[in-house]
């Protein structure tokens, strides 16, 4: 025992990067049911209509659980028992020709089928009685989207140690898993986490082929990870065209040898392919069609309509908003990213590793062309720009490779406070992550007051009776030791000067963010009455466990 204890801590302390994320993970449960999470209920209403009906169509469970939104309403009209023609719900809505409608979700399927032997574990568990939503959400999140991402967690820091010193590879793996979209994705069954799990493993399966480190038959499971990424979030398809050109660039051996390596990865992605088309098909009536375009809301079908998928000609204004806004943009949630846009220099990077330079610099051009070509006004009570999700895993190593061409020089430190302002940020804001789009600034408008006023978030501890704010204690601290490790390895004691510097980078974007806040009558009404709001419907209440969890 006594050589054992010592042995643990040294483990302990060479992967603080991965486990103190893995225990902040696994404690939170940010939810409030009051607000029936569309994006999340409509996934999971598909799977139960799986599990108690054997169909995708989800109108029977409409009738038992209730409605919900984000569903697509296909209205069919039949002659002699065949099916003649399909419309959205909305354009034909009491014609007696389409009296017959069918209800599902408008995402891609693949969370609500990922979630099919969860609900059919609880089912059984449960029998006779019912499995409430709560326990659903919680367990559905816990395997469909927060395991795979902590998952993610180990070969990221193995791809970033490639290239990178290990205390800045560690510190990069903590702030991507506690400072950027990661976080607040991973403890929400929707598919943006999700996605960006698939779209890094397909990379990294490509990353480790072109390295001779994996056998050819590897190329059928990067085609296989590509597949399923369209099956998760339909857009995830504009990551796909930049990795496909790496993944070409990078296979070894003559053009029979990328031919091959093709021909390889195209049989990966068929079987998924197959799948999604047949659902298509059956839900929508063509194997290329789908929620979308049969949007049971008709203020949201001018929003996808047109380009692909409602991606049209830039905008601007939704280019600045998605990036820099002060509610949830990119930069202003994470604003350690920033320094990756200087860490795109092709001076910064060795030959070996420009084709990974090319690859981060297009997705980033994908990225930005496609969040300022959709409607930035249509996304929802969410944290941040959630459809960039994918995009933030590729955007560390050119950071981290800034931060290496800083030396122990002020700037970072500097980079050292962003990191720890964008932990800070991000992990107050995830506390709820159902932030309104009302607001012009989530941290101080809502996250930080929500703390202060001890509205702390849920966690598994007050699911078990503990009532805040002893419940939510662990995972403050965690947090807080997260922030101080990360800027310890990126700027080192006994640099003062760095450490200084560090602080004051927090202080001054902390600033910058107060200074974003509304200050018109209108603003501030309409912003209490938000407030309010949510504040009526937080879960757990100051003081107080959460209400029983098989209670609902």
């Amino acid at each position: 025992m006594s050589e054992i204890l010592p042995r643990v801590g040294r483990w302990a302390r060479a992967n603080w990067a991965i486990l103190l994320p893995a225990f902040i993970y696994l404690s939170l449960f940010p939810y409030l049911p009051a607000l029936r999470s569309p994006n999340e209920l409509c996934r999971l209403h598909q799977t139960r209509a799986l599990v108690d009906h054997g169909t995708f169509e989800i109108n029977d469970i409409l009738r038992e659980q209730g409605p919900i939104g984000d569903l697509s309403c296909v209205a069919v009209a039949r002659q002699d028992g065949q099916v003649v023609e399909r419309r959205p719900c909305p354009e034909v809505r009491g014609q007696p020709r389409f009296a017959e409608e069918h209800y599902f979700p408008s995402k891609a399927p693949l969370l609500s089928v990922a979630a099919v032997p969860v609900y059919a574990a609880l089912k059984a568990l449960r029998s006779p009685l019912p499995v409430g939503e709560v326990p659903l959400v919680f367990f559905a999140r816990l395997f469909a989207t927060l395991l795979p991402a902590l998952l993610l967690l180990i070969p990221l820091r193995r791809y970033l140690r490639v290239h990178l010193p290990e205390p800045l590879a560690d510190a990069l793996t903590a702030t991507y898993a506690l400072g950027t979209l990661a976080f607040s994705y991973s403890e929400l069954f929707m598919s943006h986490q999700t996605t960006a799990v698939l779209v890094f493993a397909c990379f990294y399966a490509l990353f480790r082929l072109s390295r001779g480190e994996w056998p050819r038959w590897g190329y059928l499971v990067a085609g296989m990870l590509a597949g399923l990424t369209v099956a998760a979030e339909y857009t995830g398809a504009l990551a796909l065209v930049p990795l496909a050109a790496y993944g070409l660039a990078v296979a070894p051996g003559n053009a029979r040898g990328k031919l091959s390596a093709v021909a390889l990865a195209l049989l990966g992605v068929l079987p998924v392919a197959i799948l999604l088309a047949l659902y298509h098909q059956a839900a929508f009536g063509g194997p290329l069609d789908s929620g979308y375009k049969y949007l049971n809301d008709a203020a949201y079908q001018g929003w996808h309509r047109g380009g692909f998928l409602g991606v049209k000609l830039p905008d601007l204004r939704a280019l600045f908003l998605s990036f820099f806004s002060p509610l949830r943009g990119l930069f202003a949630l994470s604003p350690f990213l920033l320094l990756a846009l200087p860490g795109l220099r092709p001076s910064l990077w060795p030959a070996a590793a420009r084709k990974e330079l090319a690859l981060s610099a297009r997705l980033l051009v994908f990225y930005a062309y496609f969040t300022a070509s959709f409607s930035y006004d249509s996304w929802g009570w969410t944290t941040g720009p959630r459809h960039l999700t994918p995009l933030v895993p590729f955007l560390l190593l050119p950071a981290g490779r800034f931060v290496e061409s800083l030396g122990q020089k002020l700037a970072a430190g500097a980079a050292a406070g962003l990191a720890a302002l964008s932990i800070f940020a991000t992990s107050a804001m995830t506390f709820l992550n159902y932030i309104p789009d009302s607001l012009t600034n989530a941290l101080w408008q809502v996250a930080l007051p929500f703390l202060s006023h001890g509205y702390l978030p849920q966690t598994v501890f007050s699911l078990l009776g503990v009532p805040n704010p002893w419940a939510a204690l662990p995972v403050l601290l965690a947090v807080a030791a997260a922030m101080a490790l990360v800027v310890r390895a990126i700027a080192p004691a006994p640099a003062k000067g760095l450490l200084a510097a560090a602080a004051a980078a927090f202080a001054l974007v902390c600033a910058i963010h107060a200074a974003a806040r509304p200050y018109d009558e209108a603003s501030r009404a309409r912003d209490q009455g938000t407030y309010t709001f949510l504040m009526e419907r937080f879960l757990p209440s100051p003081g107080r466990a959460s209400p029983p969890f098989w209670g609902r």
